[in-house]
């Protein structure tokens, strides 16, 4: 009997102890391969969603100070449904973004990623598809036919590392029994394109669609010879984030009735749209230029201390760089001095673009010199500088005095807009610590929310 009883005890022991080890097996499988959590409704807590994204002529480029692409205007449609501020981390490297997505340093990856890669399906859930997507050799061409895989030989094709490429190459290879050399770069697919016209290197491969529009501006290049055709493409999520993930694949089915088709024949089927973004020396593509004020800004930034790409995304956020622009309260000039201002800071003329920014400059730095014993930080001070020089800096002083009465942080900008943003609320602006009344304040954080993320787009996209 005893010995019955050990057996069954050590039998039940065994049993738990299957059962837990099966549970923490599977509970360590799943921390470990998705180990953030972080889902639609954190992302609109927090406020903003992070995007990793490519730079180049139909994805994500600055052009005349405005941000441009195709993915980035999709994106910019998404975060306006969600409801939350788009940010946009640049990458090349496809493998590093599926990294930052899994320890949620972003919640998205917008590459156009080939959905047939089984081999990502491990690491991501893959949205509804936006689209298909072809891929051809580029290469210059020989003669006046067409390229061809007997042109191709024994020789080396370049394609970027991270994508499908390499597999549809191999398929090709092994079933048409060739012997050419695939070499993975590190370089996006139009850096390639690139190096193929100057004859740095032979071959590559590409989207049809970018690769014709590089044949638009490149002569002799030959983009007729199919990799594949019509492989589905879409974006990527965490596989834990099914909220996004719904959201997302809803807004799609919305989009893809008109707006995506029009995205897409504005980005690619337009010549002279390609043409400008790809040589003009005012976009990040072609050239480093901002705007034909560049140089006139960063005289007028050196002044301020500022960095001059600050100083440009404020001067566009005012005026788009237009010296006649007026607003509807009489502001104008390239940073929208209201008449009292530039009488002030002696403007005679503030459609001369000189004379606007020297104005402009010295407003600022009187709005610095108010702000910087209250606030030392620099990053912060600035921040509090442009939300005076949108809504006066009464009416933010006021919302510093409501953060100092509840005790909250006066030299941080995020506890001092919480309260600016109240500043439309009766309960508020009636407070007796308040002197300047109502006011919309939340439109003036809005408004350095938008200055600072174009300055951060600048910094990514812009040389100093």
């Amino acid at each position: 009997m005893k010995k019955a009883l050990i057996a069954a005890f050590s039998t039940l022991v065994l049993l738990i102890s299957g059962v837990q080890c099966t549970f923490l097996e599977n509970r360590f499988d799943q921390v470990l391969h998705h180990p953030y959590i972080f889902d639609l409704s954190d992302i609109q807590n927090r406020g903003s969603i992070r995007v990793a994204v490519d730079n180049n002529s139909t994805s994500y480029y600055i052009y005349r100070g405005r941000r441009m692409g195709y993915e980035f205007e999709l994106l910019r449609d998404l975060s306006k449904t969600l409801g939350v501020q788009l940010e946009l981390i640049v990458l090349s490297d496809i493998e590093r973004a599926f990294e930052l997505l899994e320890s949620g340093k972003v919640d998205l990856i917008a590459m156009n990623l080939d959905v047939s890669n089984r081999q990502r399906h491990g690491r991501a859930t893959f949205t509804h598809y936006l689209g298909t997507r072809s891929t051809v050799i580029v290469g210059k061409k020989p003669s006046e036919k067409s390229v061809g895989w007997s042109e191709i030989a024994e020789d080396t094709i370049y394609v970027r590392k991270g994508t499908v490429y390499p597999l549809q190459l191999k398929e090709i290879k092994d079933s048409l029994k060739l012997d050419f050399t695939v070499l993975e770069s590190e370089d996006h697919e139009e850096n390639l394109i690139d190096q193929v016209a100057e004859g740095k290197i032979k071959w590559t491969v590409a989207d049809r669609s970018i690769a014709k529009v590089n044949q638009t501006y490149y002569d002799g290049l030959d983009v007729s010879m199919k990799v594949s055709e019509n492989g589905a493409i879409g974006w990527a999520t965490r596989k834990n984030s099914q909220q996004l993930l719904q959201e997302i694949n809803t807004w799609l089915g919305e989009k893809k009735k008109r707006f995506i088709p029009e995205l897409y024949a504005k980005y690619f089927l337009s010549s002279r749209n390609t043409f400008y973004r790809s040589n003009s020396q005012f976009s990040s593509l072609a050239g480093n230029r901002i705007s034909t004020y560049d140089e006139i800004i960063k005289d007028a930034a050196g002044e301020l201390g500022w960095d001059w790409r600050l100083l440009a995304s404020l001067v566009y956020k005012e005026s788009g760089f237009d010296t006649t622009a007026t607003s509807y309260a009489g502001a104008k000039g390239l940073l929208q001095l209201m008449p009292v201002t530039l009488q002030r800071f002696g403007v005679t003329n503030p459609n001369d673009p000189v004379q606007s920014l020297k104005g402009g400059v010295k407003y600022l730095q009187y709005l610095d010199k108010f702000w910087r014993e209250r606030v030392p930080d620099t990053k912060e001070r600035i921040r509090f500088i442009l939300a005076s020089y949108n809504i006066g800096q009464g009416h933010v002083e006021d919302a510093w005095r409501l953060t100092l009465k509840y005790g909250k942080n006066t030299q941080s900008w995020k506890d001092v807009a919480f309260f600016l943003n109240l500043k439309s609320d009766p309960e508020y602006y009636r407070d007796p610590v308040v002197k300047s009344g109502f006011a919309k304040g939340h439109l003036a954080v809005n408004y350095v929310r938008d200055v600072w993320s174009l300055f951060e787009s600048y910094k990514t996209l812009v040389e100093p």
